[in-house]
């Protein structure tokens, strides 16, 4: 079973968010238990369950004392690395922060009263399609660290790997988050296989999130965002997809 965590200190949006998942789990008949709806951090680290993977939505304006949503986060990802986190928000804007603290969220949730319950309730159905696909492929995972903390991210989560201006330094990107490691291209290039393509010498994309590429421009476009396409990654996507571009 995978526990469910919610931390927020507005009790009216607690209970509507409480309510929707619980209905959700029911009806659906999820193997997932709402463990612990706080409206403190500490209520909600106390609940935990050492060594077991969670979901956790929690309020980024969260006020309490020392803590805040994001520094919440941050403990939560030291305790669980797999762990999924949402964030609740009267702000969507924010959402940037998440690099500051090289938190990776799955989703933001808008606090808007009337769509609140159903928006966490369809997240919380796109979640559970995310894990019951990652338990059936429990290899493919990447590791990286960040600091001392050990991350593990699905490999189809990837869109692409960049090289950061500092020396030596990599940023991987998901759809909702931008990871800064160590690490070469080369490398990783070697380690990857055939699933991601060099396309630039700054570049390593997933070719199955390519979305459009433009030949004359030398750019290709992977979960909406834009990467360089060199000369030799031009003839390395033409064989891959065939025919002349």
């Amino acid at each position: 079973m995978i526990g469910i965590y919610l931390c927020d200190d507005e009790e009216t949006i607690r209970r509507q968010i409480n309510t929707a998942l619980e209905r959700k789990i029911l009806i659906e008949n999820y193997d997932m238990k709402v463990l612990c709806s706080a409206a403190g951090a500490q209520e909600l680290l106390d609940a935990i369950e050492d060594g077991k993977q969670g979901v956790y939505f929690l309020d980024v304006e969260l006020k309490d004392g020392e803590w805040d949503g994001f520094l919440l986060g941050q403990e939560l990802r030291r305790r669980d690395p797999h762990g999924t986190l949402v964030y609740i928000t009267g702000h969507k804007d924010l959402a940037w922060r998440t690099f500051q603290y090289h938190l990776e969220a799955f989703d933001y949730i808008v606090k808007e009263p009337e769509q609140i319950g159903r928006t966490a309730a369809r997240c919380l159905e796109e979640i559970h399609t995310r894990l019951l696909a990652r338990r059936q492929s429990p290899g493919e995972m990447f590791t990286l660290r960040t600091g001392e903390m050990a991350r593990h991210i699905p490999l189809q989560d990837i869109l692409f790997f960049e090289t950061a201006s500092a020396s030596h330094h990599i940023f991987l990107h998901t759809s909702g988050s931008r990871m800064d490691f160590l690490g070469s291209l080369n490398e990783l290039e070697t380690q990857l296989g055939d699933r991601f393509i060099r396309t630039h010498r700054a570049y390593l994309v997933a070719a199955d999130k390519i979305e459009a590429v433009d030949w004359k421009q030398n750019k290709l476009w992977a979960g909406g965002h834009e990467c360089l396409l060199s000369r030799a990654g031009k003839a390395k996507l033409r064989r891959i997809m065939g025919g002349d571009r």
